[in-house]
């Protein structure tokens, strides 16, 4: 049965929204802040129902305990790892998915799993000091698996909407080993939000046991299912790599943050930062063979515009702008890779894998 807050408790909290309001001018992202409180205030205006509210309330606090655990390492680059729960430790894919989460964090990643058993454990495991769990309550299979360093490390969810995205959110980088439904949850999920650009480009690596073809079968489903039928483009499979190598998987994610930094939109123009400067030339092939992703204009070098002076800790860092038509994700990946490909021995390349 819910409990009803006291008194005491009520006037604790309108003596906290007062300050806050009072404040609000004042305070850092105000205007979110006061959008939010709107919202809820309509929303106590209407005939919503009780699993409104609920579904609402658990949403929040499902963020807040997301947003206080990772706000400490907000610079740290992370992987997200998914794979089976059901994965025996004795499997070569639970060996192999410990050994790549030792491999990327000694490259400076950190690694995020859903905190359960199976490729989870072995992701937790092999991580140590430097992960993460993003746990939830299932009727089965779903415990704690015990390698998450300390509790201020994992959150329990209530709802898989909000776990899924602070695994996006959150990461930089996906690997994804054999798995289920949920694995295969996990996997659209990122794979459309990059496929759409409603989340920034990552490196997205599909792990095969040695000499496996689970990732490899459902790329035939892919070509022949998807790309065939025109229900995709093929460019689209740029948007992942099949791998059985972990070295190979490492070097994969780590290069993809060698020159590339981050990208974002500053209104109408798409602006990617960069670890360090590319030359004039290596710039004139990239307008030559993406020019493609161009709605006009050409890929510009830039500084840091207006819109950007909310994140101090790059505003130093050289750029490229242009005007993206925003059809072509896949290619944007293979823009990306080209921008790694420096070509260049007198400007080597500058690795910051850890930060963002």
């Amino acid at each position: 049965m819910a409990t009803i807050p006291s008194s005491s408790d009520i006037k604790a909290l309108a003596d906290d929204l007062y300050k806050l309001v009072d404040h609000l001018e004042s305070t850092e992202h105000g205007e979110l802040i006061y959008s939010a409180l709107k919202a809820i205030a309509q929303l106590s205006q209407t005939n919503a129902e009780r699993l409104d509210w609920k579904i609402l309330t658990g949403s929040l606090q499902d963020m807040q305990k997301a947003i206080t655990m990772f706000h400490p390492y907000r610079f740290n680059r992370k992987v997200s790892i998914f794979g089976s729960a059901r994965t025996h430790a004795d499997a070569p894919e639970y060996r192999q998915a410990y050994e790549f989460a030792e491999r990327i964090t000694q490259q400076g990643f950190m690694v995020i799993t859903g905190a359960g058993g199976g490729i989870m454990a072995a992701g937790n495991a092999g991580a140590g000091q430097n992960s993460f769990g993003l746990n939830i309550s299932l009727p089965f299979e779903q415990t704690s698996n015990g390698f998450v360093p300390e509790d201020s490390r994992l959150v329990k969810f209530r709802y898989f909407f909000t776990r899924k995205l602070y695994f996006v959110k959150e990461s930089d980088a996906i690997a994804l080993f054999p798995g289920g439904f949920g694995t295969q949850d996990e996997f659209f999920e990122c794979l459309t939000l990059c496929q759409t650009g409603r989340t920034t480009p990552r490196p997205m690596v599909l792990m095969d046991k040695k000499g496996g073809d689970y990732w490899k079968q459902w790329d035939v489903f892919v070509q022949q299912q998807l790309i065939e039928r025109g229900l995709i483009v093929k460019e689209d499979r740029s948007l992942y790599k099949i791998t059985d190598d972990i070295d190979e998987a490492c070097q994969y994610i780590s290069s993809f943050y060698s020159v590339y930094h981050s990208s974002r939109w500053v209104g109408d123009l798409f602006v990617i930062r960069l670890n360090c400067d590319i030359t004039d030339e290596h710039l004139e092939r990239l307008n030559s063979n993406f020019g493609d992703l161009l709605n006009n204009g050409r890929i510009e070098r830039s500084q840091a515009l207006p819109k950007e002076d909310n994140e101090p800790h790059i505003i130093n860092l050289p750029r490229l702008a242009m005007y993206f038509n925003q059809h072509g994700f896949g290619r944007l990946q293979e823009l990306i890779t080209a921008i790694n490909d420096t070509c260049d021995s007198g400007n080597p390349m500058i690795c910051h894998p850890e930060q963002r």
